[in-house]
């Protein structure tokens, strides 16, 4: 039997409950985060030597003394949106998941004409971090498993790759392949694309990684139309891979909003 597991260690005061109490005034804010953003969190927490809860009131102390402008922030809290959140598909979809004439509500910005297009790009989401022109980080996104949607968790979001992993190889040739030397310092997403990369629909002869912020082709003049896109995303020709059909398009609205559609929503087949 397993000798009984000794006490801890004593309090100061016994008769004292361990417990903080805010000055007056002070008020308690709750929010859900899932396990990945609360390690991430803890990761900073860590970095900077202090506890999450004072990274969250030193994060509010930095807006109200004007350390971090209200701007600066809100840019961070889109761009981190954008990323992660699921692009909505312009159409809704018959029950061979292919798309029929009946925008969705959330796209219509797309069909009163909002907004610019460029080309979807067939490959792995990956997220690079650059500092002074260096790659320092690659990321892969996770999507939810089943369980994990009947949980209602339906975002994605990006975990660490290893350099020692077989399934990382080739998101790692891509980044190592890829001139961050010009971007500017921070996270970017982008699409790993390449021979050993979802069958390489654009045949590239290397891997490489395309910024979606800087450097996805913009398709002028798209169609707002179900008929018109259907013949358009026929014989879109890849402004990235000249003589390969492009996968699709992405609509960017300028407060940060998306919508896609792609090729085989409208089941059409290869070239």
């Amino acid at each position: 039997m397993d000798e009984a597991r000794g006490r801890g260690r004593p309090r100061k005061d016994p008769a004292a409950l361990a417990r903080w109490t805010p000055p007056e005034g002070w008020s308690r804010l709750v929010a859900w985060i899932s396990p990945a953003e609360k390690k991430a969190l803890k990761h900073v927490a860590v970095e900077a030597d202090t506890s999450v809860a004072d990274l969250v009131r030193a994060l509010a102390a930095g807006l109200v003394g004007g350390v971090i402008t209200y701007e600066e922030l809100i840019g961070q809290v889109s761009k981190g949106k954008q990323v992660m959140e699921k692009i909505p598909t312009l159409f809704e979809r018959d029950e061979r998941f292919r798309v029929v004439d009946r925008p969705r509500a959330e796209c219509a910005w797309v069909f009163d004409g909002a907004g610019v297009g460029t080309e979807k790009l067939d490959g792995t989401n990956v997220r690079l971090t650059v500092r002074a022109g260096r790659l320092v980080r690659v990321e892969k996104r996770r999507n939810p498993s089943k369980e994990q949607r009947k949980l209602g968790i339906v975002d994605g979001w990006y975990v660490d790759t290893s350099e020692d992993s077989a399934e990382d190889k080739w998101i790692h040739t891509a980044a190592d392949n890829t001139d961050v030397s010009g971007w500017p310092d921070g996270e970017h997403p982008c699409e790993a694309l390449g021979p050993r990369v979802q069958g390489n629909p654009l045949a590239l002869a290397e891997h490489l990684c395309v910024p979606f912020n800087l450097q996805a082709p913009t398709i002028s003049e798209v169609p707002r139309d179900f008929e018109q896109l259907r013949e358009f995303l026929a014989t879109l020709d890849s402004r990235f891979a000249p003589g390969q059909l492009a996968e699709g398009i992405v609509f960017h609205h300028p407060d940060g909003r998306r919508a896609k559609i792609k090729r085989k929503d409208f089941g059409l087949g290869a070239k």
